[in-house]
């Protein structure tokens, strides 16, 4: 079986300061955000990954969303140039962490920026979110990053939502997943399945069978429980308040050969 390590980052005090785009900002509990945190922690060793904790950041509200700050294929880590300046500090440490493992490194840099929340992975397809927090340079320092694995990349519409995958994500056989209010557009997916929650267009593969997802999008669960699929739910209401998904709050590293 595959080894995979995932990155998490620990929310800090200031966590209720984070950045809001598209929805109203919510009174944030940040005791119950860390609760949900340890849970959903707990939740990735219960399936068997191996969790590296990257050092919190307290003075950066953000940073538990450690998705944004490195896209990884392959041998090759991205370290990404946040869209946001404030949350630029976030991939210092990051870095370090994936250098360490024995990545390769590639870095964005200005004037691209890229957020990780904005590339969606589908085989040799890679979709980037354009018009949000990533700009049309990101997406070209992407496929310069993993221009010799034979990818193709795939820019996409984004205004509706914060990153593309706060409106679409995976399921493990390749089929896109979104919430169609919140959708740009459909049609640029090969294969897509529309779901009746916002909640329920963000999964994570776990493998072939199993994915994990918040626990507030039911009708979402039991759509994919038709089509077979194990999903394992968790509580994120916290970080949602944050325009945060279960794909947000870490980083899958599979093993390196």
């Amino acid at each position: 079986m595959t080894s995979v390590t995932a990155l998490v980052r620990r929310p800090g005090p200031n966590l209720a300061d984070g950045l809001v785009t598209h929805i109203e900002r919510q009174l944030v509990d940040v005791d119950l955000a860390l609760q949900q945190w340890e849970n959903y922690v707990a939740t990735l060793r219960g399936v068997g990954w191996h969790i590296v904790e990257v050092a919190p950041l307290d003075d950066c509200p953000d940073a538990v969303f450690i998705e944004d700050t490195v896209v990884v294929r392959g041998n090759t880590a991205l370290i990404t140039h946040p869209g946001a300046s404030s949350r630029r500090p976030e991939v210092a440490a990051v870095r370090d962490v994936v250098r360490d493992l024995g990545y390769d490194l590639a870095e964005v840099a200005t004037p691209a920026t890229l957020d990780g929340g904005d590339v969606l992975k589908i085989g040799d397809r890679i979709y980037v979110g354009q018009g949000g927090r990533s700009n049309a340079a990101g997406a070209a320092a992407l496929a310069t990053a993993f221009g010799g694995q034979g990818v193709d990349v795939v820019p996409v519409e984004v205004t509706k939502v914060l990153h593309l995958k706060s409106g679409v994500t995976a399921l493990p056989d390749g089929t896109v997943v979104g919430y169609l209010p919140l959708v740009d557009d459909a049609s640029a997916f090969p294969s897509f399945l529309a779901v009746p929650e916002e909640a329920g267009a963000h999964v994570v593969v776990v493998d072939e069978r199993r994915i994990i997802m918040a626990s507030d999008a039911p009708r979402s669960a039991a759509l994919f429980e038709d089509l077979g699929y194990d999903p394992i739910v968790v509580s994120i209401s916290e970080f949602q308040k944050l325009e945060g998904c279960v794909t947000c709050l870490s980083v899958r590293l599979r093993e390196l050969p």
